[in-house]
């Protein structure tokens, strides 16, 4: 699906619904890095979460996925010093899987993150699932935003 999409804001849709039942949780998340910042462009989940908001990327996960390039798995977000509490306090989120989304030589331009009501440990089936949407939706965004192979960091917010 995310081969055929011709925009990036049918990126950000179809990786949400799809994000969200690939790995039956009760919320996912469509970040984009913009400069300094994650701002949390869409959302699917079953109360609402930061759709809209933005947050420094040095104190979100979602960030913290982005600078590190590497997929995060938190089973109780309350035991994890990364997740900032005041965040998420007000959500139903117990546990979520966050994995980056690159594009080129391994830029990051997002995050898509999964969230579930419950402590929760990512299955490694999960954890694949989660990975094949965010590299699909890294290529997708390339070709859309004819991104040329040595991408620069925050690109993609501050284009369609």
């Amino acid at each position: 699906m995310l081969n055929g999409a011709e925009t990036a804001e049918e990126v950000r849709v179809i990786l949400k619904t799809s994000a969200r039942a690939a790995v039956h949780a009760q919320g996912a998340t469509v970040v984009e890095l913009d400069g300094d910042q994650c701002h949390y462009a869409d959302e699917d989940a079953v109360s609402p979460l930061w759709k809209g908001e933005r947050f420094p990327v040095a104190s979100c996960i979602s960030g913290w996925a982005m600078l590190h390039g590497e997929t995060v798995v938190i089973p109780d977000i309350w035991l994890d010093e990364r997740v900032p509490q005041d965040a998420y306090r007000p959500t139903f989120v117990r546990s979520l899987l966050m994995v980056p989304t690159m594009v080129g030589d391994g830029y990051p331009v997002g995050a898509v993150g999964a969230y579930w009501s419950y402590p929760h440990r990512a299955s490694d089936r999960e954890v694949a699932e989660l990975e094949a949407l965010a590299e699909g939706a890294g290529r997708a965004l390339q070709r859309i935003l004819a991104l040329p192979e040595h991408a620069t960091k925050g690109m993609v917010a501050s284009r369609g």
